[in-house]
């Protein structure tokens, strides 16, 4: 429901193209809102042109098209030169715009840049971190992570819900991204042990294929064992590492200033601080796995096999 005095969202910007971004802004297209696209890129926003979607020239240009411009970029820095920099949103006239940015970013960086957004702009924001990945995009299953006025909330939640199964309203601005932090201490060290579980079992010889299959419907069953084993298991890892790197770093600021004891989340950072330093840039969360081995676990369960005749364990 839109905040009082405010018409239904209708006309969608969206800014940031990439891996998740593009396949979130096809689910806005495809339930029926009317789509207005930037990226820095410009190529990658040809599909959701054909598809439909309205291309702007500039930032500036996208934000006085639209009621709701959502921002899904890499870094803190990308969204002030989105919003600040020459050519950027705040220079456009944009009477009652709102920004919902699904970036992870540091929350008081979030609060820094609406708070900023707002004194020169008038914009509203909402913090609305994601998480399930391409996949959850493109099955419109994601988990939004919101934080800002709760009206303001209200307002984005017709759109958000194009792409998410839950938008869950966690407090004032910067809350949707300590709910993500949040939300990646659990993921990354599911997935951290995951790896050492799959990988123990292929080291032993266990038809390692089949063992996802007996732990789901148990209590280590989860969305990453289902995501990331098949992964795991064919040797195809994808995403960021320095994303996931960056996501943890966050978590582990925030405990800094929380006073918070984060052993567990420590040890995860290090982990992948060290798959960044052996040269593994693209392998997302699934990324220690590389620590223990370069084959896919389905072959290194076949080698172990036939070098003990199968008789291990």
């Amino acid at each position: 429901m839109a905040a009082s005095g405010e018409a239904p969202v209708r006309r969608v910007g969206w800014a940031g193209l990439g891996a998740i971004g593009a396949p979130m802004a096809e689910r806005v297209l495809a339930a029926g809102f009317e789509l207005h696209v930037w990226n820095r890129s410009p190529a990658k926003a040809m599909g959701l042109v054909a598809a439909g979607a309205h291309l702007a020239p500039s930032p500036a240009a996208l934000a006085e098209r639209v009621q709701l411009l959502c921002l899904c970029v890499t870094d803190d820095a990308a969204i002030e030169t989105l919003m600040f920099g020459p050519g950027g949103v705040a220079a456009a006239p944009h009477a009652g715009l709102l920004v919902a940015d699904h970036s992870t970013i540091h929350p008081l960086a979030t609060r820094r840049i609406a708070e900023r957004a707002r004194r020169e702009a008038g914009i509203e924001w909402v913090d609305a971190p994601v998480s399930g990945g391409p996949v959850g995009a493109r099955e419109g299953s994601l988990a939004v992570f919101a934080g800002g006025d709760a009206a303001a909330v209200e307002r984005a939640r017709p759109v958000l819900m194009s792409f998410a199964s839950r938008v869950t309203h966690l407090g004032a601005t910067g809350s949707g991204q300590v709910g993500k932090a949040c939300n990646q201490m659990i993921s990354f060290g599911t997935c951290a042990v995951l790896a050492e579980a799959l990988h123990l079992a292929a080291r032993l010889g266990l038809d390692v294929a089949r063992l996802p299959q007996a732990i789901e419907g148990g209590l280590a069953d989860s969305a990453v064992l289902r995501r990331y084993a098949p992964q795991m298991l064919g040797g195809e890892l994808i995403g960021s590492s320095f994303n996931a790197l960056k996501d943890l770093e966050i978590a582990l600021e925030l405990g800094r200033s929380a006073t918070a004891a984060m052993p567990m989340t420590g040890v995860l950072a290090s982990l992948h601080r060290l798959v960044v330093a052996r040269g593994h840039h693209a392998l997302g969360m699934a990324g220690p796995l590389r620590l223990y081995t370069d084959e896919p676990l389905v072959e290194l369960a076949a080698a172990h096999t036939a070098a003990t005749g199968g008789n291990r364990p």
